[in-house]
Formats: C-alpha cells, structure tokens, sequence
C-alpha cells in the first residue's frame, strides 16, 4: 500500500436528524418492547436497519402491513398525510420520527397549498422524502429535477408560483435549476429561506476540501443514500476519484496504488463505527499519519416526539 496519509473529513456521518431517528427506534423498543414497526427504512444504512432489526424493530414499506394496535415508528423522511390517517384508523401508537428540517418544508408546502400557490419542487422522483413532501399538497406540487424539466412547466400567473427543495440536496445540486425557474417566471415568489439541510451542505463543503488535499476520497455509506453518493460525485467532480464502500471490507487495495493522501468521510446516515474501521484497515496496514480536516463545527440537536418523551418518563427507574 502507498498510502501514508489519512485526511479525515469533519464533519461527517450522523447528522441530528438521522441520530434523532436512530435513537428514537431505541428508545422506543425500551418504553414498549418489541417489536416496534418502522414504516420504510429508519434511515438509508443497511448496518444501521440491521443492528436495529436485532433489537427487535420490524421494517415494514407500508402503514397497512402493522397490526391493529401496534407501534409504529415513521422514518426520518417523512410521510404522507394518508400514512397517518391510515395509523390512526388501524390504532396504532404512532412515533415520528421524521426530521424536523423535513417536517418545516412540509409546514412551508401546506402554507402555500393555502394561499392557493402553485409549488415546484425540487427533487428526485420516488425519494421517500419527495412521495412524503408531495403529499403534502398534491394537486399544486409540480415536481422538477433538471433545469429542462422547468423549460416543460407553464402557469397562468407566475406571482402565484413558489417553489421548495429536497433538504439532501445542496444549494450547488439546485442553483442550475433555481435559476431556470427565476429566467421562466420573472414574478416567482421565493422562498424565505432554502430548505437546504446543513448536514448536507457542510459534507459536501467537507469532502471539496478534501479534494484540495488527496489522490483518492472514500465515502462510507450505503448504495440507497442519496448523499452518500453525491458526495462520491463532488469528488469527481473535482477530477479526485472516489468509491462509496458500505464498509472496510469493500476497500479494493488496487485503488491504492500510486495515491499518497487518501480523504475519508460518510454520508449522514452511516454509523462512526464504520469509520473506524475504515481507519483501522488503513493503520493495520502501516499507515503513518491520520489528521483531520474541520470545514465547520455542527451543534445541532433536536428533541424526542413529545409522546415518546412522556412514556420514557412514566418509565420506572431502573434499579
């Protein structure tokens, strides 16, 4: 191996979201025991949904799949309304588990959906957290992905258009497209704020500061992440190769040969300890140095649902 250097990126993995939806399956399975159903894949990390479905938690694709009566965790990528009312309908205990950056585009698409606006978003068709924003005001949400998909769009009164993004896209994945839709309706009305997650854009910040510094980026992350994968694509973008491994033991060692400084990060859904592991391939195998890259500082936490909260509280104390 000729690697001598290991560039760790900062941040990365776990975002407060996804950490929030993890813990949430845990600590459910504490308060009700299992199983606990989990409506979709809590995150998009086999090891994750793995280790979760020993401790019990059953993954299910759809709401109607739960028993009568059931606990029911909804993922972090949100839902839509008929997912819920089904819930109800079937009784079940129902803990959200959908990240609050995702629940305020849903607040800000129903908002609009009011005020009688017509709504683009931007996003990937058949994204679970698209199916859940969509839902949200089916009948004015008109669904983009490309800069042509805009050119295909017409309203009668543009001051009456807005739009929205998927919060796993960056601002430098949705500027092309924002641009066409500002260049075709000269009277849309824009947005307060981007509903852009700081998660992604500072590992996708993390990872072309990487590039700056390596021969080779290796993201850990799943095939079904989304930005685990566009953080493979803003390396080579910048011309430095990258491969998304799932874990250390998908390290090919031909990547190696001739590369000196190799990045490392992971998507925001991918566990630490898939890190580590990572690193200790690398120290098993004579690697001399491991520094990391700080792009930015995350503080973000968020809370558990309120009925969650109160069940643990009505727990007793251990012991």
């Amino acid at each position: 191996m000729d690697a001598h250097t290991l560039l760790l990126a900062a941040p990365r993995g776990f975002c407060a979201g996804v950490d929030r939806a993890v813990l949430i399956v845990e600590k459910a399975l504490e308060a009700y025991g299992a199983p606990v159903h989990v409506r979709h894949e809590i995150v998009h990390n086999k090891h994750v949904v793995e280790a979760l479905r020993r401790k019990g938690a059953v993954f299910v694709e759809d709401e109607t799949e739960v028993p009568e009566g059931a606990v029911i965790v909804f993922s972090a990528h949100g839902s839509p309304p008929e997912a819920y009312e089904n819930s109800r309908a079937l009784g079940h205990t129902l803990i959200d588990a959908t990240c609050p950056l995702v629940t305020k585009v849903h607040q800000s698409a129903r908002r609009y959906a009011r005020d009688a606006m017509d709504i683009v978003m931007v996003g990937h068709a058949g994204h679970q957290e698209v199916i859940g924003t969509t839902g949200q005001a089916r009948d004015r949400i008109h669904l983009v992905e490309t800069p042509e998909d805009v050119d295909g769009l017409s309203f009668a009164d543009d001051s009456q258009v807005t739009y929205i993004t998927q919060t796993t896209l960056s601002m430098d994945e949705t500027a092309d497209v924002v641009e066409r839709l500002n260049q075709r309706f000269p009277g849309l009305k824009q947005p307060k704020s981007q509903d852009i997650c700081y998660a992604t854009q500072n590992r996708q910040d993390a990872v072309k500061e990487l590039a700056t510094r390596c021969d080779l980026v290796l993201v850990v992350g799943s095939e079904t992440s989304s930005n685990s994968k566009r953080l493979v694509e803003v390396s080579k973008d910048r011309s430095v190769p990258a491969y998304l491994i799932d874990d250390a033991s998908e390290i090919d060692a031909a990547w190696l040969e001739g590369v000196g400084t190799v990045g490392l990060t992971s998507g925001a859904s991918a566990p630490e300890l898939l890190v580590e592991e990572v690193i200790d391939w690398f120290t098993d195998r004579g690697l001399e140095t491991v520094d990391t890259v700080l792009v930015v500082e995350e503080d973000v936490e968020f809370s558990m649902p309120a009925n969650l909260a109160r069940r643990l509280a009505e727990q007793p104390a251990a012991g």
